[in-house]
């Protein structure tokens, strides 16, 4: 069931206190993604294992709650994956916030990113929730071209 507010616990947890907001040192790729509807501006940060397994995420930069609640959850989400695994996830997010799947056992896979699913009723704030993930797709999209060339 979606939720009717935005503004639940776990968004104001990875508003109040993010554990992937950093700037990575030793990152494989960072992406800078842009919302200029709101001005919110984010890099992604991610260190690939040469198997291409994400070993660590980190964002930096600003914007509202929501954009920066949803680059925290997502950071959270797809360490340990490989690329095609967090691609996927990408892809389902984009999904859920723009009312496409609704299948409560299907979103659960998002895990606390799963309470966006409401922003389908908010087109204004769609661009905000996605931005995190339409850019690590974007990265990892480049990223996997490169792998594929760095690996063969």
């Amino acid at each position: 069931m979606p939720h009717d507010n935005i503004y639940t616990q776990a968004l104001m947890d990875h508003v109040a206190h993010p554990d992937y907001n950093y700037e990575l040192e030793d990152a494989t790729c960072s992406h800078e993604g842009i919302n200029p509807s709101c001005g919110d501006d984010l890099i992604l940060h991610v260190r690939l294992t040469p198997d291409g397994i994400i070993d660590e995420t980190s964002w930096t930069g600003s914007g509202c709650a929501i954009s920066q609640a949803s680059a925290d959850m997502m950071s959270e989400l797809v360490e340990g994956k490989t690329i095609v695994e967090a691609r996927d996830a990408c892809a389902l997010f984009t999904r859920m916030i723009r009312g496409e799947e609704t299948n409560p056992e299907v979103l659960a896979q998002l895990e606390d990113a799963h309470c966006f699913e409401s922003i389908s009723r908010m087109p204004a704030r769609v661009k905000c929730a996605e931005l995190a993930w339409r850019t690590l797709d974007e990265m990892l999209a480049q990223a996997s071209a490169t792998h594929i060339e760095v690996t063969k």
